[in-house]
């Protein structure tokens, strides 16, 4: 790969900037790919939520976790809900708990995949240390200049 600039070039590079290149190309390439296969990044979060859970979780609990993903918001995310709900991907019960059907368990599991795949793509190249690395940094210019994380 050629960079953009030299060491001493990029040092004086915006963070903000190449942060949003990057995140447009990441987020584009995921949603393109899981597109392919019919679903959409927040189905995905869904489905995910749903499949990894120790126990069940309701909708509002799904919901409220994923409504801030990407600026997603709480509309959007009800409507996801729905609609996975609609391609009979889960279930939900009389008390708002999601369950997978076995047609959301072969389509998570065929999801989960693709998304092993995009991982590697995204990663070829960058060792477990750089990507700790830049996480951390990303972390750092999110504190210092008073940001707010999913996390926070």
């Amino acid at each position: 790969m050629e960079y953009s600039h030299s060491d001493a070039e990029l040092l004086r590079q915006p963070i903000g900037y190449w942060s949003w290149a990057a995140y447009k190309a990441v987020v584009t390439r995921t949603r393109n790919a899981l597109a392919d296969i019919g679903t959409t990044q927040p189905q995905w979060w869904v489905l995910a939520q749903v499949a990894r859970a120790e126990t069940a979780r309701t909708r509002d609990e799904v919901s409220r976790l994923l409504r801030n993903y990407l600026d997603t918001g709480p509309d959007t995310m009800e409507a996801e809900i729905d609609r996975t709900i609609a391609q009979g991907w889960i279930t939900e019960d009389a008390g708002g708990r999601l369950a997978l059907t076995a047609e959301g368990r072969a389509f998570y599991d065929k999801a989960a995949a693709l998304q092993d795949e995009l991982w590697a793509e995204r990663h070829a190249g960058v060792s477990d240390e750089e990507y700790l690395t830049t996480l951390k940094v990303l972390q750092r210019f999110i504190h210092n200049t008073g940001g707010r994380a999913w996390h926070h």
